[in-house]
């Protein structure tokens, strides 16, 4: 909360005029805030008096102790001829091992489903010691409303000390949600988390554009939650089928509070096969293609290598090609075998999203560009010159 020493208080309003949101007043001639304030110390920073403090209530180890275990949630994916849980589910799983590893506690899956649900046991196969199971009629299809509704009850049953989640477009759209309701601390798109030595969870995601990273801890309450961007971490390899132990969780859940319903679903077309972030091989164009119609170039080269087309922000905004397939901060995070950067310069919010790729190709004109500092191998010349140089090479090599 927001504290104000009103013996120091000189009423100058200069608190007041940089508050942003309206938060500050003088009422029967003493500061007072409001229910508007969200701590964010503008007020602090520019009062001369100090007369304006935040007292935070650090929870005791002993409230902290009553929640325990690491939560992952298990995003299903619906579009195949079964449900399985999604590649980002499992990558969690194997990063949330570790950290229920290192805090000595159970990792547990929660999946949130209709009447089919994934084949649980595989759950347990890539290191889940519990799944929580919680079936509705009305969580067979994603609703933000169904969704934060099952999950804020969920946590408030089991007292959780981490809740991890895929940052996909349904986990960008019910986790804030969720920690709104139980006033959570949230971390979003997290590319790396550990626990430290007072067994806190360190979250670390880019800031400022990415141009720094932020190490984010979370000591004030629990749970501590983050999204975690997909592709950043790798599946684990799967244990011996072993039977997993289920909770069923049983949910109350009124169709009046779900305020929208789906009534079309469409596929958008990006001319891949695979989504890229399942992709074994991406090709990748920039600026440097110089026009759309050099991604044919860029396209056939991929489906030469079994792999897709993807681009940076720069060619979404020329319109070259749709959101769908753009790499990086503001894209899709990818970790492909092979990532071939044509006519990529390399800027910090493209490295973010593909820096984990096993091998990286860049391919640019200009030695001194960012990409070729994390590049396997460079290559220095006209992007669309050399791609079409490997084409037929590729084409040649197809034919013996």
């Amino acid at each position: 909360m927001l504290k104000i020493d009103h013996e120091r208080c000189t009423k100058c309003k200069l608190c007041i005029r940089n508050c942003p949101f309206g938060a500050l007043s003088i009422v029967d001639g003493l500061l007072q805030v409001n229910e508007l304030c969200t701590l964010c110390g503008a007020c602090i920073n520019v009062c001369r008096f100090d007369a304006l403090s935040i007292e935070r209530k650090k929870a005791s180890k002993e409230e902290l102790a009553k929640f325990r275990d690491v939560f992952i949630w298990i995003e299903l994916d619906e579009m195949g001829e079964t449900i399985q849980p999604k590649k980002v589910a499992l990558e969690l799983l194997g990063k949330g091992r570790q950290l229920a590893d290192a805090l000595g506690e159970q990792l547990v899956a929660v999946v949130l489903c209709g009447e089919n649900c994934p084949e649980l046991n595989k759950l347990g196969q890539f290191g889940a010691d519990k799944v929580i199971l919680c079936q509705h009629p009305l969580l067979g299809q994603y609703s933000t409303d169904g969704f934060t509704h099952a999950m804020c009850a969920i946590i408030s049953a089991k007292k959780p000390a981490v809740v991890l989640y895929g940052a996909t477009p349904h986990g960008r759209d019910f986790a804030p949600r969720v920690a709104a309701r139980l006033k959570l601390g949230l971390t979003a798109d997290c590319t790396g988390l550990e626990i430290d030595a007072e067994s806190q969870l360190v979250q670390t995601r880019p800031a400022f554009g990415g141009n720094i990273m932020a190490s984010i801890i979370t000591p004030y309450n629990r749970p501590q939650t983050a999204t975690v961007r997909p592709n950043v971490f790798p599946v684990p390899q799967p244990g011996h089928d072993q039977t997993v132990q289920v909770e069923t969780f049983n949910l109350v859940l009124n169709r009046s509070a779900i305020r929208t319903r789906v009534v079309e679903k469409s596929v958008m077309a990006d001319g891949n096969a695979t989504r890229i972030e399942d992709a074994r091989v991406i090709v990748s164009g920039g600026r440097g293609c110089q026009k759309a119609a050099n991604l044919d170039i860029l396209r056939s080269v991929a489906g030469q290598l079994g792999g897709v087309l993807g681009g940076s922000r720069a060619i979404v905004e020329q319109g070259w090609i749709p959101h769908t397939i753009q790499v990086g901060q503001s894209g899709t995070t990818v970790g492909p075998e092979l990532y071939i950067a044509a006519g990529i310069s390399g800027a910090i919010q493209h490295v973010v999203g593909m820096s984990s790729s096993k091998t990286i190709i860049a391919v640019n004109k200009d030695p001194e560009a960012p990409i070729f500092k994390i590049a396997d191998l460079g290559v220095v010349g006209d992007a669309v010159e050399i791609m079409q140089k490997l084409q037929a090479l590729l084409a040649a090599h197809s034919h013996t």
